[in-house]
């Protein structure tokens, strides 16, 4: 793949997360005081989406920067930095995991939820995404003797992931 291919599916995908910030944007609409009061009242929604829409164009910039110093966009090409480069690939799935796993952990707790969960359900959703992040702490290790076979448990764990769900309540 050409790299200017490649950053045009990122700058794609910044510009859709830029986008989804703005949708919970709203004001009330006329009869419920002037539009200066509604945007009063929202201004924390606006600041958390002005710091995030800054955040993101930061990590779009700094992408930009990185990409135009990197010689191969896969790790399945091969070579040396392929075993660390996939290491590091799996270690950001892990800490998704990670990042998942403590938020069902505080969503869980009592009063967060709209309905009760309970407590076997709630152990039955851990030990259904929990494999995954074992299998990506495997990958970490695997990926430092085959790259296209971490690569590959990645991949598996998004398989798994489509058909496992967390309970609905």
């Amino acid at each position: 793949m050409e790299r200017s291919r490649l950053e045009a599916f990122s700058d794609g995908v910044f510009a859709v997360a830029i986008t989804l910030l703005a949708l919970d944007l709203v004001v009330a609409g006329p009869g419920h005081g002037s539009l200066l009061e509604q945007l009063g009242e929202r201004w924390p929604s606006f600041l958390a989406y002005l710091i995030s829409f800054f955040t993101i164009g930061v990590i779009w910039v700094n992408h930009h920067a990185l990409l135009r110093n990197v010689a191969a966009e896969y790790v399945t090409t091969g070579g040396q930095d392929a075993h660390v480069s996939m290491a590091v690939y799996a270690a950001v799935f892990e800490a998704m995991g990670l990042s998942f796993a403590a938020m069902f952990a505080w969503t869980m707790g009592e009063g967060r939820t709209i309905q009760e969960v309970p407590r076997e359900a709630q152990r039955a959703a851990w030990l259904r995404f929990s494999p995954g992040m074992l299998a990506y702490l495997a990958a970490i290790g695997v990926a430092f003797v085959s790259a296209p076979a971490a690569l590959a448990i990645v991949g598996l764990v998004a398989v798994y992931y489509v058909f496992e769900r967390t309970p609905q309540g």
